[in-house]
């Protein structure tokens, strides 16, 4: 049995943004938060491997600080009609974190599913390009 303080790792992954939100196993408590866009300085390299990679590693290093050494992941891609995998930044920040030396206790996908109709958005006509 491994022995530490426990945490959730949220990681939300776009084709827009990478967001990593770390909290206590409640969910309650926010540990740490950092995105893409906090740690590269154009809005093209945000979704990227790289941003995802340096947000993950500072959450990491303040994760390590408060004495948690066990995550749970969860990730998350937009869901409902819009996109139902994640962006490229998900695989990146699960790998960093464990490179952290954190514990991954389990990984699993919250994306919300769509049921019922939901109308894509662009209107009547569609986008119109």
């Amino acid at each position: 049995m491994i022995t530490g303080k426990k945490a959730v790792a949220h990681i939300y992954s776009s084709f827009n943004n990478t967001i990593v939100h770390i909290t206590d196993i409640t969910g309650a408590e926010t540990i740490a938060r950092y995105s893409g866009g906090m740690s590269v300085r154009t809005g093209r390299e945000k979704p990227g491997p790289y941003a995802a990679m340096q947000s993950a590693s500072a959450a990491a290093d303040e994760l390590r600080g408060k004495g948690f050494t066990i995550i749970d992941v969860k990730i998350r891609a937009p869901g409902g009609n819009r996109a139902k995998s994640p962006g490229p930044g998900a695989q990146a920040a699960i790998r960093t974190l464990t490179r952290a030396g954190l514990r991954i206790g389990r990984i699993e996908d919250v994306t919300p599913i769509a049921h019922g109709n939901m109308r894509k958005k662009g209107g009547r006509r569609g986008r119109r390009v």
